[in-house]
Formats: structure tokens, C-alpha cells, sequence
């Protein structure tokens, strides 16, 4: 598996603040957010085939790759107004499906809750807010002083960390963990993601509290959504799945086999038609 290089991305200024992003395509919006410590890279193959019928819009969240920090704690309320706020930026006035993986579906769902006219869809990826556990790596990171240990860059940081994602290891290939250690090497990097961490979590896993209000807050929505994951997350577990159907019980679900914690790159070709195929049938 070789990895293609990204394609460049663009910047404009929001409330002051510069925020890394890329528009392709034309036609119904769709938005693409990414999980923590990651970058909209991660969607460089779904915004490739989506463009096809849609104008496609990814970021890169507040303090992750070329999106500068928030003034404000960076907790996911903040980034649901964040991402509302480049919307009205890029022109996004329509409703749009928001496909968020990992952090980016916590966040696509906040966005959801505070503001459901900006949404015509939701598509969870092996997303966040539906169970207590998660990656032991990510855990640590809430230990102080350990995570600014933790997040010191290298490059055996970065290969562990690619691995841990792809189940699929022809996916690890040096040019995403080049790709890695740069995003990590970013000065804001290390103090935003800690920050995040601990607004969301502890040693002992994701908190319940934000995770049940959002949920609670969800379930009353009447908008179409659909929730995936990979069999094989080493991440966020599959086992998530089964709380996101009791909790959402409305939400279409899949299941990729042989999968790790990014369908959308893993899977992309059978990502990109489930996806697709969702909302047709639900009219949106």
C-alpha cells in the first residue's frame, strides 16, 4: 500500500484565528472532521470520491495541524462553536452531512445539539461518546506529568501510533508516519491535546458525564445518522457499537471486518458507497 501525498489545503482567518481546510466538489455540503491529535488528511481519499456529487468541505480542528488554538479551553463545546463558525466562513449555508471519525463524531454531534438546522445528517465513525474505554495511551495522557512526557515527538511515537490505528499494516507506511511526526512536532500540538484529554476523560477512561448528556440530547434529534466501525479498533472498541444501537436506536449501523479505527481510509471504496447509499435512502 503506498500512500498518496495529500494534496495542498487552503487557509482563511475565522474570529482572527487561521484554520487549515480544503473545499472540493460541488453540490449538497458534506463536512468531514477528524479525530484527536489528527489531521483532515484523514479524509483525503473520502473527499476525493465524495466530490464527485457533493461539495466537500474538511478542517482541521482548533490546535491540530494548521488550525491555530483556541483564545478559550479547548473542550468539545468549543470546537462544536469553532466548526460552526468556519462554516459561516466557508458559506455554508445549507444543512450539511457531517461525517466526524473518532473526536470529530463527538464533535459532529455536539454541533448537532446546538444547532440541528446546520444538519442534514450525521455519520459516526468508530466515534467517541458511546463508552468509558479507550486506548491505554490515551488514558496516560491524562496523568500529569507523564502526558507531556508521553508527547515528546519521535518517530517510534509516530510508527506506534499509525499502527495502533490500521488494522491493516501496509496502511503504516513511512510517508504517513513522516506525516505524523510533523503534525506532532507543531508547537501547539502536545498542550492542546492534553487539554482535550483531560476535558474529556481520566485514567480511568472517557467520562460519563458529557457522554451521557450528549447522548440524552442526541436521541431526541430527528435526524437521519448513521454509526460505523471497524471490528478491529484498537482505539475506541467495537464493543461501543452495541451502546451506540441501545442509545440511538433510529441510527442505521455497520460493521467492517478486518478493520482498525479508520474505515474511511481502510475501507474507502465500501466506506464511500455505504455512505452514499445512507443518504439516498433517507432522502437526504
Amino acid at each position: 500500500m503506498t500512500a498518496v501525498s495529500p494534496p495542498a489545503a487552503d487557509e482563511l482567518r475565522v474570529a482572527g484565528r487561521r484554520v487549515r481546510y480544503r473545499i472540493a466538489g460541488g453540490g449538497p455540503p458534506v463536512v468531514l472532521l477528524h479525530g484527536i491529535g489528527r489531521t483532515l488528511d484523514d479524509f483525503v481519499e473520502q473527499q476525493d470520491l465524495l466530490a464527485r456529487d457533493h461539495r466537500v468541505i474538511s478542517v482541521d480542528l482548533p490546535g491540530h495541524g494548521g488550525s491555530a488554538p483556541l483564545d478559550g479551553p479547548h473542550t468539545l463545546p468549543a470546537f462544536a462553536s469553532a466548526v460552526a463558525d468556519f462554516l459561516d466562513a466557508a458559506g455554508v449555508d445549507n444543512p450539511a452531512h457531517l461525517v466526524g471519525n473518532s473526536l470529530g463524531g463527538a464533535v459532529a454531534m455536539r454541533l448537532a445539539v446546538d444547532d440541528p438546522s446546520r444538519v442534514a445528517s450525521l455519520v459516526l465513525v468508530n466515534s467517541a461518546g458511546f463508552g468509558r474505554e479507550v486506548t491505554v495511551a490515551l488514558r496516560l495522557l491524562a496523568l500529569r506529568p507523564l502526558g507531556r512526557l508521553l508527547l515528546r515527538p519521535s518517530r517510534a511515537v509516530a510508527r506506534r501510533t499509525e499502527e495502533a490505528i490500521f488494522h491493516d499494516r501496509s496502511f503504516v507506511t513511512d510517508e504517513r508516519v513522516a506525516h505524523a511526526l510533523a503534525v506532532a512536532r507543531q508547537p501547539h500540538a502536545a498542550p492542546v491535546m492534553l487539554e482535550l484529554v483531560r476535558s474529556l476523560g481520566t485514567v480511568r477512561g472517557v467520562r460519563p458525564q458529557w457522554r451521557e448528556e450528549l447522548l440524552d440530547a442526541v436521541s431526541a434529534l430527528d435526524i437521519p445518522t448513521l454509526i460505523v466501525w471497524g471490528d478491529r479498533d484498537l482505539i475506541l472498541p467495537a464493543t461501543h457499537l452495541a451502546t451506540a444501537r441501545a442509545r440511538l436506536p433510529k441510527a442505521q449501523t455497520h460493521l467492517f471486518t478486518d478493520t482498525g479505527h479508520m474505515p474511511q481510509i481502510e475501507r474507502a471504496a465500501e466506506f464511500h458507497r455505504l455512505v452514499t447509499e445512507f443518504w439516498s435512502r433517507s432522502g437526504t
